[in-house]
């Protein structure tokens, strides 16, 4: 049965630093998907970029100065960002999946599932028999409630009290044989 975990936390949390201290401990496995981060311009958000897991391509996906659509709050989304360094990695998991292999994503939130074709390989990720770890809010939202609902997704709860030691929880747990 593969392994589908979601790990849902408020907003400053600590997932992405969970998910990015998971795919750096992880050593038996090969991971693939993408990590989400602020950009700031001095004290201010002022939008996120998305870069690809292993060193690969950033760049920035939401913005206070993209026009939009789609806009997500008072950011503009570059939908292009989601098609051309999210969607290929994953696409090519589930398409030729690799033994040992671990999809990571974070995050499943409002401007990446902004991307319809990343909700579509997201719903055939999770039928598969891929091994998924996701981050998502702790705010309710029709597709992440029904993959919470899925009967073999665990959902963990992502605090300041837990983000430290989850990432090599987690590593233990995923590299056991």
């Amino acid at each position: 049965m593969p392994t589908r975990i979601l790990l849902e936390g408020r907003p400053g949390a600590g997932k992405t630093t969970v998910v990015r201290r998971l795919a750096a401990l992880l050593r038996a496995r090969r991971v693939v998907g993408f990590t989400t981060e602020e950009v700031r311009q001095g004290s201010t958000r002022a939008g996120f970029a998305l870069e690809a897991l292993e060193g690969g391509p950033r760049a920035v996906l939401a913005h206070v100065d993209f026009p939009g659509p789609p806009r997500v709050g008072r950011y503009g989304v570059d939908l292009g960002v989601m098609e051309r360094l999210a969607l290929p990695p994953l696409r090519a998991a589930a398409a030729s999946p690799v033994p040992g292999e671990l999809v990571l994503i974070d995050e499943l939130g409002r401007m990446e599932l902004a991307c319809t074709e990343f909700q579509d390989t997201v719903r055939y990720l999770f039928e598969s028999h891929i091994d998924i770890v996701a981050t998502v809010h702790a705010k309710n939202d029709p597709f992440t409630d029904a993959l919470k609902q899925h009967a073999d997704t665990e959902l963990i709860q992502v605090t300041r009290a837990n983000r430290d030691a989850l990432p090599t929880d987690l590593a233990a747990r995923l590299e056991r044989p």
